[in-house]
């Protein structure tokens, strides 16, 4: 078995790099345009951060016996139904399918984010990360979808397939960073995609989203390691602002007490909590649950919506930790549980205002 099948099997494709050197020399296949403080002309990077691990890294962590890994549950119930959402609703909804895919309904809006409802989130279908738990919603039962944040393209956020079947059903529109609409472009002939820049400002329907900084990084398969640009979302609504993270690593904070200087807090931020450990591996890429509570915090945010989590096991922890790690982390800073809910798929919840 070579390299890439390995890394297929263990889920982890896009991680199945080239050396350095091919790297260096590849071609941006996805974006091609002015060098910046955070694109070097051919790849991006996380300014004054740290670049998530190599191959060897990859290797050390599945067959260097370093760490154990936890043995997730084959299938898991929610203790919630599948939702049926209204169709519009014009204070602020949030409802979880599963993972980094939420449905935001928000003055009027619907929003759907990193939508995934294929069973596996791999290059291929016959290995990788398998879903536990089944969809919160029932793909026939979404209501008008008007706007996608596609927050980067990693497969567990940019899954073609789900793409495809809501430009069929709904067309919406797709907000994405750079580079990932000529990936979407191409598996999917005329869905309407508005790309942005870190910094960058989109009209959007009804709403106003802001392309602003994540601390992360992308790839789809050997040789297009950071070639398309990841980011996170500030979305201004009738409902409130909403602050949506798809994937981070903590990075000390920057980029949260940046988007509150910004946009001046948040109604809802949502934010992942999952696929943490082992740290000395994940700490760049993936934020724990502490974290997103700090997070919280420095974006002044009223409340918070934790994802990326008990749905597809990624990493190393138990499928049910990084909910209690969440509960004992808003202890610790002596903040409500009600303030920070670790969602799960079904769940439906009407945000306070904040």
């Amino acid at each position: 078995m070579n390299r890439r099948q390995i890394l297929t099997t263990l889920g982890l494709g896009a991680l199945a790099t080239g050396s350095g050197t091919r790297m260096a020399m590849a071609r941006n296949r996805y974006y091609d345009g002015p060098a910046s403080d955070h694109f070097d002309g051919t790849r991006f990077f996380n300014p004054g951060g740290i670049e998530p691990g190599s191959l060897s890294d990859v290797l050390r962590w599945r067959f260097g016996g370093g760490g154990s890994r936890a043995v997730w549950p084959r299938e898991v119930r929610s203790p919630f139904p599948q939702a049926v959402p209204e169709p519009r609703v014009e204070d602020l909804r949030v409802t979880m399918v599963g993972h980094a895919t939420l449905l935001v309904q928000a003055g009027g809006l619907n929003i759907l984010t990193d939508p995934v409802w294929s069973e596996r989130v791999s290059p291929v279908s016959f290995a990788g990360p398998r879903r536990v738990v089944e969809p919160g919603i029932h793909f026939d039962r979404l209501p008008p979808i008007d706007i996608v944040l596609l927050s980067h393209n990693h497969y567990d956020h940019l899954d073609t397939d789900t793409l495809a079947r809501l430009k069929a059903a709904h067309d919406p529109l797709v907000v994405t960073p750079l580079g990932n609409d000529r990936i979407v472009g191409q598996a999917v002939p005329g869905m309407r995609l508005l790309t942005g820049d870190w910094g960058d400002r989109i009209e959007a329907a009804s709403a106003v989203v802001h392309v602003e900084p994540a601390h992360h990084w992308s790839a789809r398969g050997i040789n297009d390691r950071r070639m398309a640009l990841w980011a996170a979302f500030a979305v201004e609504t009738r409902a409130g602002r909403i602050y949506h993270v798809g994937d981070t690593g903590f990075h000390e904070g920057i980029n949260y007490r940046a988007a509150a200087q910004k946009h001046g807090g948040f109604r809802l931020a949502i934010l992942p909590i999952g696929a943490y450990a082992p740290r000395w591996f994940m700490a760049a890429q993936h934020q724990g649950p502490e974290d997103a509570v700090e997070g919280m915090v420095l974006a002044k945010a009223g409340f918070a919506a934790g994802h990326h989590w008990s749905t597809f096991q990624l990493t190393d922890e138990p499928i049910d930790e990084p909910g209690r790690l969440l509960a004992d982390a808003l202890k610790a800073r002596e903040l409500a549980r009600e303030r920070f809910r670790p969602m799960l798929p079904g769940e439906v919840w009407d945000v306070p205002d904040a």
